[in-house]
């Protein structure tokens, strides 16, 4: 890559500040897992917005960020999301990457997606253009439509992990019998609400953008469920360019 187009070096402040940091050790999952590690990346405005004018998320992040999640994607063994932001950011299975090759020894070329959803509405090509190596995994429940259910089975692994809604601890344990324990979500909101009322999520990494958009955005934890308070330990705190990159843990 020139230099022209190299995101921005991005500087350790916490615990202790550094120059420009190796993020793939910044960001490394912990050594020896043997249960899923859940690790959620999200990014919000200034004002604590999920999303910009578009709707999207990407309208906050900027090469610094866009490099980080490149960075966790490479790291995990499988990259979990909600149906809604499947649709609305356009997933599609990973594609792999040449710088990823240390990242991923050992393991498939790219992580499989997996997706969250109850209604089966999903685009077609993020289940039938995953390699065999990578297939994508649907969680859904029982109510969901069968038809859609049969149809995506004959190229994804589907796995019904409740009755009407989605039970977040199954879907962990599903991922564990397949092994993979570095897990990355990158929500969206409902999904990571969802998660959080499970007190089922180990580290989050916010990345907040010198961005504001108003008060039409949802934060990056949305949903209906009762409100929650715990407590988390900063990590580490990085910044390029103006934007923060804040990683927090369990205590």
């Amino acid at each position: 890559m020139s230099s022209s187009t190299a995101p921005p070096p991005i500087t350790r402040l916490l615990p202790a500040p550094s120059g420009p940091v190796d993020l793939a050790e910044h960001y490394a999952y912990p050594a020896g897992l043997d249960r899923p590690w859940l690790r959620a990346n999200m990014v919000a405005s200034a004002d604590g917005g999920a999303w910009g004018p578009s709707g999207r998320s990407r309208d906050l992040s900027g090469p610094a960020d866009r490099a980080v999640l490149g960075v966790l994607r490479g790291l995990a063994d499988v990259v979990l999301a909600g149906a809604g932001t499947a649709r609305t950011e356009g997933y599609r299975p990973v594609r792999p990457r040449e710088v990823w090759a240390g990242l991923r020894a050992g393991r498939a070329a790219t992580p499989p997606i997996a997706v969250v959803t109850r209604s089966m509405d999903l685009d077609p090509g993020l289940l039938a253009d995953a390699p065999d190596d990578a297939r994508t995994i649907v969680f859904t429940t029982e109510s969901a439509p069968a038809e859609r259910r049969r149809a995506a089975a004959e190229h994804a692994d589907v796995v019904v992990v409740g009755a009407d809604s989605v039970d977040p601890a199954s879907v962990l344990a599903a991922l564990a019998e397949r092994g993979l324990h570095r897990v990355l979500t990158e929500g969206g909101p409902h999904l990571l609400g969802a998660l959080v009322a499970a007190d089922v999520l180990d580290e989050l990494c916010l990345t907040l953008s010198p961005t504001l958009v108003g008060p039409h955005a949802a934060r990056v934890v949305a949903g209906t469920g009762p409100a929650t308070a715990r407590g988390l330990r900063l990590a580490s705190l990085a910044e390029s360019d103006g934007s923060l990159f804040m990683r927090y843990t369990r205590p």
